[in-house]
């Protein structure tokens, strides 16, 4: 079963169904969606999900610096469109 580290990357990238779970050094994004059908391969999915959520859990239990909040990652410059 893949999962992430959570905090330890800007990089890893964690697909469960069409959810989407990006790993970040401040942040662990979740978007998308996921069908947690009533069968084997919903089961695995929600085993998947859990895993990820339970370590994102305690990481943050274990760090000893925790603010109470963070703003929310800036979204990068737009740049104008060159071929206008």
């Amino acid at each position: 079963m893949a999962t992430i580290d959570p905090y330890r990357n800007d990089a890893d990238v964690l697909e469960i169904g069409e959810l989407k779970i990006e790993n970040g050094a401040d942040t662990v994004a979740v978007y998308g969606s996921v069908n947690l059908t009533r069968d084997r391969h919903g089961l695995a999915q929600a085993k998947a999900l859990k895993a990820v959520l339970d370590k994102v859990v305690t990481a943050l239990e274990a760090a000893k610096d925790l603010p109470d909040h963070i703003a929310p990652p800036k979204p990068p410059d737009q740049v104008e469109n060159p071929f206008r």
